[in-house]
């Protein structure tokens, strides 16, 4: 499937090469492992309708969010977001896990789930699947979860995003992390200012409802976050924008 890049220069090339072998871990700074977000949004700034993020995906907007879970070591989602959406083994292709192998990664990227609140989805097929490595990390009196996936549980006095990354990085070596949502747990790792970059598809679609339901939640930045183009492809009227966040 091709995809026609607007910037930094114009060419026509397939989604292999646009996302294939990135290299996120070389970008991880100081402590902590490299983070990025991804998230797909109608035109109109709705980052779900009727609930999920599916309806305003495309095929090629499918195929780059399979090729940013072949890039990086952990998945990080929002519990919510891991019930709603019915997370499964995270790649579930084995040419696709031989192409993560072909990069250094280990053939499966482990899920990360950080709860305050100690509720985890264990109904997900992420939690019943013996290949799935997974990281929680939770409250002191969260329980170790039932099923059949590896699951290493950290329990902390104060759960923040930012000293799991540092755990992630130090302990298991994990250097480098994609974020699949939901706005909740975006906006909390925006506040934290651990987010390194941000990859945005604006699907050519209006869904409606306002703002409120955008790919953030929660109160607002103390400050704008200033945002540098890495690149533009566009398929379909899909636009696949890439920012490095700066400051």
């Amino acid at each position: 499937m091709d995809l026609r890049r607007l910037l930094p220069d114009a060419a026509v090339l397939d989604v292999a090469a646009a996302y294939g072998d990135l290299r996120l871990g070389e970008r991880a700074p100081e402590g902590r492992p490299w983070l990025g977000c991804n998230f797909v949004a109608s035109a109109d700034g709705r980052a779900t309708w009727e609930g999920k993020s599916g309806g305003l995906g495309g095929p090629a907007d499918r195929e780059v969010f399979a090729r940013l879970r072949c890039s990086v070591d952990a998945i990080m989602a929002g519990t919510h977001t891991v019930r709603v959406e019915r997370y499964g083994r995270l790649v579930d292709d084995p040419v696709r896990r031989a192409d993560r192998e072909r990069q250094g990664l280990a053939p499966d990227p482990a899920a990360v789930l950080v709860t305050r609140s100690g509720d985890l989805p264990l109904e997900a097929p992420l939690f019943s699947d013996p290949a799935q490595p997974i990281f929680v990390y939770g409250p002191t009196t969260l329980a170790d979860p039932p099923g059949e996936a590896p699951v290493i549980v950290t329990r902390m006095d104060d759960v923040t995003a930012a000293a799991a990354l540092a755990d992630l990085r130090q302990r298991h070596g994990i250097r480098s992390v994609l974020c699949e949502g939901g706005p909740t747990l975006f906006s909390g790792l925006l506040h934290e200012n651990v987010v390194d970059e941000l990859f945005l598809t604006v699907a050519p679609k209006l869904a409606g409802g306002g703002a409120a339901h955008g790919i953030t939640s929660g109160p607002p930045l103390d400050e704008l976050a200033p945002l540098a183009i890495e690149s533009i492809h566009e398929h379909d009227h899909f636009l696949f924008l890439r920012y490095r966040i700066e400051g």
